[in-house]
């Protein structure tokens, strides 16, 4: 009897990995792909010198481009939100890895999130100081443990353990950056994200930043907490936020956009701007938005947005204000 149950189960392995293995090899490409990136909301001088305007211009072009590649070779939208936003913490015209704002006592924490919508596998990490790329690690996070946001020290200790490039502190050091912390300018810079759909209908997306100028040590804003600054769902959008990240985090904005798609029928388009425009109150922030069916929206309540979005129907297309 034993021997015989023993072989059921075996029997009934097999199958389920079967069907597994079909389903994953039937999936094929469609050939289309749809991505929005965001460089922060805020409020930005309309009649900034040009040389500024271009700057941004051109490295939002770039970001973009990167995303697109992925994509259109077949890529999967999570290596595109995670290649896209890496490249955006490195520059530091951002507010994100390299250049991210200062705290009140003059120190770079940095938070991120990631979230893969085919499972809603989620990672992300906040208040880490060492590491280069902080989306990197918040993927590793999803990918090599069981937990969803590590915090500070423990952050950083697990970078160090999964191999991820670690800096000193000071790499995040840019000057720009420190004078808005003693000017503490509400024209900070932006954070940053990233949100896809790829050929084979999966949607990720990403968020990073530096929180906000002259936070208080420790504090943890919407962009490393799943459904409130970031979320992916195969089922309805995916969503990445920026802002004042304590009332994103109030209303659950991310996934509240999801939830009006789900249980309400709203559209793509009805969901961003129910949140923007009549939940979030003016000069709250913005969001890029992707939906299952290759849809995109960018609402924002603010002066400013830097964003851009590329489909495979040949929209490309780079704006900071309206």
């Amino acid at each position: 009897m034993k021997i015989l149950t023993k072989s059921r189960s075996i029997i009934f392995l097999l199958f389920f990995l079967l069907l597994l293995a079909d389903n994953f090899f039937a999936q094929e490409p469609n050939g289309k792909y749809t991505i929005v990136i965001h460089g922060g909301a805020g409020s930005m001088d309309l009649n900034m010198e040009e040389s500024s305007k271009q700057s941004y211009i051109n490295s939002l072009t770039k970001a973009l481009n990167i995303g697109k590649e992925i994509l259109e070779k077949g890529g999967s939208s999570l290596d595109a939100v995670e290649q896209v936003v890496r490249f955006l913490e490195d520059d530091s015209l951002f507010n994100a890895g390299r250049g991210a704002v200062f705290t009140a006592e003059g120190k770079n924490e940095l938070d991120a999130s990631i979230m893969d919508g085919r499972d809603l596998s989620s990672g992300a990490v906040t208040g880490v100081t060492i590491i280069k790329n902080p989306i990197s690690l918040a993927r590793l996070v999803m990918e090599k443990t069981l937990h969803v946001l590590f915090a500070g020290r423990g952050a950083d200790e697990l970078g160090i353990e999964l191999g991820v490039e670690i800096v000193d502190p000071s790499y995040f050091f840019t000057y720009e950056s420190y004078q808005e912390l003693m000017l503490m300018k509400k024209k900070a810079k932006g954070t940053v994200g990233c949100v896809a759909i790829d050929q084979f209908g999966n949607i990720s997306a990403g968020t990073s930043t530096g929180g906000r100028t002259g936070k208080m040590p420790g504090r943890v804003g919407d962009s490393p907490l799943i459904n409130a600054g970031t979320y992916a769902n195969n089922k309805t959008c995916g969503v990445s936020a920026t802002g004042i990240g304590e009332l994103f985090i109030k209303n659950t904005i991310a996934y509240q956009i999801s939830a009006l798609m789900e249980f309400k029928g709203y559209s793509l388009k009805q969901a961003t701007e129910e949140v923007i425009f009549n939940i979030l109150p003016e000069g709250s922030g913005g969001i890029i938005a992707v939906d299952k069916n290759y849809n995109f929206e960018f609402p924002f309540n603010t002066t400013s947005m830097m964003r851009g979005a590329a489909t495979s129907d040949g929209i490309f297309e780079v704006k900071i204000w309206e």
